[in-house]
């Protein structure tokens, strides 16, 4: 299998939707309710990715194997209730299709985005993780990612509990 990069761009919108949609519900459908997982996503189609991906906010990285794209890692503005006095930016999804795990996409993924953060200008970079997403979270440890706060993550009238991580850069 070749395991290769790219930015992402307008055409991906459908590519990056099934990603997330496949990742999300492989990991986290069993938490929650038909309708508010339908609702959560449906929440966001292709035309909102295509609006994002058109926006200079956001950045956007495809790991693809065989030329097929099997992850994707965003890059947005600071929506998170923190305080901070840094520039900062979000790490706002990195999603893998889990017949993927394991083969260092997300690495690839991650160290993009550490460098492109860094690339304009932030001094921090957020995201948030699942409270029960241990490899996940794993991961975020082994980047330097430390705990600094809870965060309510809706997926249609569920709250769940997640944690605010914070990379100094």
């Amino acid at each position: 299998m070749t395991i290769t990069y790219r930015d992402a761009s307008p055409p991906d919108a459908a590519a990056l939707d099934c990603i997330f949609d496949t990742s999300f519900c492989d990991t986290f459908a069993h938490l929650y309710r038909p309708e508010d997982l339908n609702a959560f996503l449906s929440g966001f189609g292709v035309a909102d990715w295509e609006e994002q991906l058109k926006d200079q906010a956001y950045a956007f990285r495809v790991g693809e194997a065989d030329g097929e794209p099997v992850g994707y890692i965003k890059l947005g503005p600071m929506k998170l209730p923190v305080e901070t006095d840094r520039r900062a930016l979000l790490l706002d999804q990195l999603y893998i299709l889990k017949d993927h795990h394991g083969v260092g996409i997300a690495h690839g993924l991650m160290d993009w985005a550490l460098a492109e953060a860094r690339r304009r200008g932030a001094e921090e970079l957020y995201l948030t993780v699942y409270v029960d997403n241990h490899r996940a979270r794993r991961f975020y440890d082994r980047y330097g990612f430390e705990a600094v706060g809870r965060y309510d993550f809706m997926v249609g009238e569920q709250a769940d509990q997640d944690i605010i991580m914070r990379k100094l850069l």
